[in-house]
């Protein structure tokens, strides 16, 4: 090149870009190079370099075909532009020509044997283009946009089973530690480390993702996976000593997790192990690794949850899953007998393709891969694939032209021809309505007549659980707050052949031993603050509002208040409430049906409140008062407000909310064929220590009894109240 003029200042970061490139620091060398040649577009060496740097950027392919067909049309005897311009028409769907130039290159009689290699690799790459470039799937991909994606780098995302939440690996300005060298040390020409980043879909928009503080130090700290329930997640760190190795995190609700522990076992060794896929039971863990003894680069394979909770029994997948390259980024989908994987053999189309294998059952062995096709797989990386529970949504990280960043995260509408078949069951636990975190749900297999813990999990923010189940089974879900408080139910998988959704709440509440006692009598020269209801003599239509209290006490809804009626009259006389002294403002209003109803203490928003309030005045002497409820001007009767769906009882609105907030973060929830509230007569309600199916026990139920205090039965009610106390 011809530098003599340039500016000293050029010549000094020409030489510095040029040091990078020959490291193989592609990605600092690049931006310097790049502002040169802007400045300097004839230099055809400037140009090429620049063109050959492009190829590395999957929003420069089509700068570099454009700058590498000026530097061959100037210069066609630069060294290797021959195999050059075939990889930048490949990377631009250009197959002819790209197989044309790779032909004249392998023409070439000085070729060394790794020219000649990779030159062979890549004709291979593109006539697998062609044939499946030809051949479209129905999958639609699409990049799933900001906040997740920005101009840096976004890859390997990993998910729930219900898509709700995203955690995955980010490299950029927002990574700990700023810039850095290789020391650590801050570095305005260094590079950004990776960090671990979580994101949550609210109201089906995923919300603006976070570091995971715990997790994230000043060096390299990568998500790789996590396990289906999202209780477990997998991290990649590299502590320089050495070549990598897998550490694992547990959740420990609103989008904590512990401090990254290193994976205990034979699983990492002094080979790089970077990726992994753990199964839904817990019990069998997929990673990958350059360890001696493969059959090439990198292999996938298999390890065992040991006793010890180590694990081992490491094998490798076999030459059917592993080829002469690298095989990367495994991925078991919760059915179990589904893996999707990278690899840049097989039948690829350019770098890593995305394929999958299925299980043979009778010996747990995969035996063929399928490529998962265009559009799905390109020409440039696809890897880190995660499929949702459904099979509806793929997500995977992919060097794409017109993304927003180098490396972004994508979202894949698969309309795959074969897909898993599973269930989810998913729900929350409450105890006396409130959410309940990190409380064990246990899974156990039912067979022969005998109950095998087959997984357990544990309850997160909101008091939610996952729990993913494959096909063929009968399994028995236990949720235990402590020796008092137990519940289960039965799930079968064994005719499943597609995949399905279950919601089940626990309920668990305190319950007050009830007790009978006689009417309290009643001192009208003293108000009670705020008198039990159990203690008063209640007529009916008072009896009834206690009752609705009990499950619509606190809704509010815009334009529904109430009042405690003491009188009403067609012609308003000189009503005395001298005896309701203290106890609020005496008011008079007249509704639609012409009386003139004397009210006490104002307006209520709740039910509650005003029974409340109700109970003080009939404690003061007023027997027959009662509360009055008004929509919109217009008396209405509690029941109406059932009828009108204002009122909804505290059970279903609970399964009503979160249903609805698991549909929201799925838009799968369409294709659901069933997504039902198991009832109570699915449920077997057993003592912790007992585990056999035919067992009866007798436990306190989940839900609450009614106190018979104050009330007084007759003989018959007595029996049945008595029944009560020991069956209820």
């Amino acid at each position: 090149m011809k530098t003599k003029k340039w500016r000293k200042t050029e010549v000094d970061s020409l030489n510095e870009a040029l040091l990078l490139y020959d490291e193989g620091n592609t990605a600092l060398a690049y931006p310097i190079l790049e502002k040169i040649y802007e400045h300097h577009p004839k230099e055809t060496y400037l140009k090429y370099v620049v063109g050959k740097l492009s190829l590395t950027r999957s929003d420069k392919y089509n700068l570099a075909l454009k700058l590498l067909e000026e530097s061959y049309a100037a210069n066609p005897k630069i060294d290797k532009i021959e195999y050059d311009l075939a990889r930048a028409y490949h990377y631009n769907y250009m197959f002819d020509n790209a197989e044309e130039h790779i032909n004249k290159f392998l023409s070439q009689k000085k070729l060394s044997p790794e020219d000649k290699s990779n030159a062979e690799i890549l004709k291979n790459y593109i006539q697998n283009a062609k044939v499946l470039y030809s051949s479209p799937t129905q999958a639609k991909v699409s990049n799933l946009g900001k906040p997740i994606n920005t101009e840096w780098d976004e890859y390997v995302p990993v998910i729930t089973t219900d898509e709700a939440t995203m955690i995955f690996t980010y490299r950029g300005e927002k990574s700990k530690g700023g810039r850095q060298n290789a020391s650590l040390l801050p570095d305005p020409k260094g590079i950004f480390f990776e960090d671990v980043f979580i994101s949550e879909k609210i109201f089906n928009k995923w919300a603006e993702p976070k570091p995971i503080e715990t997790i994230n130090t000043n060096s390299h700290d990568a998500a790789i996976a996590m396990s289906p329930d999202g209780f477990m997640l997998f991290i990649y760190k590299d502590d320089g000593i050495t070549h990598g190795d897998i550490f694992v995190s547990y959740a420990l609700g609103n989008n904590e997790f512990t401090p990254p522990q290193k994976l205990k076992g034979l699983v990492n060794s002094y080979s790089w192990e970077g990726s992994c896929s753990i199964t839904a039971d817990g019990k069998t863990l997929y990673f990958s690794s350059e360890r001696p003894g493969g059959y090439g680069g990198k292999d996938i394979y298999k390890a065992t949850l040991l006793p010890d909770s180590t694990w081992g029994n490491i094998v490798n997948l076999g030459n059917a899953i592993n080829t002469p390259f690298d095989e990367d980024a495994p991925f078991i989908h919760p059915d179990g007998v589904t893996l999707y994987f990278s690899s840049k053999g097989h039948n690829s189309m350019g770098d890593y393709d995305i394929f999958v294998s299925r299980m043979d059952v009778s010996d747990s062995t995969f035996k063929s891969v399928e490529n998962v096709g265009y559009p799905i797989n390109t020409p440039a990386d696809d890897i880190y694939f995660v499929l949702s529970a459904s099979g509806e949504h793929g997500y995977y990280s992919s060097a794409r032209p017109n993304g927003i960043g180098l490396k972004d995260i994508y979202i894949i509408e698969t309309n795959f021809d074969k897909k898993p078949v599973s269930m989810l069951v998913y729900g929350a636990v409450f105890k006396d309505k409130k959410a309940m975190e990190n409380i064990p749900v246990v899974v156990y297999l039912i067979k022969d007549g005998k109950e095998n813990i087959y997984s357990q999990t544990k309850t997160k923010a909101k008091g939610k659980y996952l729990i993913n189940l494959p096909a063929g089974y009968e399994f028995k879900v236990e949720c235990r707050l402590d020796s008092n408080f137990s519940e289960s139910f039965v799930v079968s998988t064994k005719d499943l052949k597609e995949y399905k959704e279950k919601m089940h709440l626990f309920q668990f509440e305190t319950i007050a031993k009830p007790v009978v006692q006689s009417e309290p009598p009643v001192n009208t020269n003293t108000v009670a603050a705020t008198p039990p209801a159990n203690t008063l003599n209640l007529n009916p239509v008072q009896k009834e509002t206690y009752e609705y209290t009990k499950d619509y006490g606190n809704v509010k809804t815009e334009g529904l208040i109430f009042r405690v009626q003491i009188a009403a009259y067609k012609y308003p006389k000189n009503y005395s409430y001298a005896h309701l002294k203290g106890l609020g403002k005496v008011e008079t209003i007249q509704l639609e049906d012409g009386l003139t109803r004397f009210t006490i203490g104002g307006d209520f928003q709740t039910l509650d409140e005003a029974f409340q309030h109700n109970l003080k005045v009939i404690r003061a002497g007023q027997k027959d008062a009662f509360v009055l409820a008004i929509y919109k001007g217009k008396r209405v009767y509690l029941s109406d407000l059932v009828k009108m769906g204002i009122y909804v009882k505290k059970d279903e609105q609970l399964a009503k909310e979160i249903t609805k907030e698991h549909q929201t973060t799925t838009s799968v929830a369409a294709t659901i064929k069933e997504n039902k509230i198991i009832s109570t007569s699915e449920k077997n309600t057993t003592n912790p220590s007992e585990h056999t199916k035919d067992k009866t026990t007798v436990q306190p139920p989940s839900f609450q009894t009614i106190s018979t205090a104050g009330i007084s039965l007759n003989p018959f009610q007595e029996k049945i109240f008595k029944y009560s106390e020991q069956y209820g």
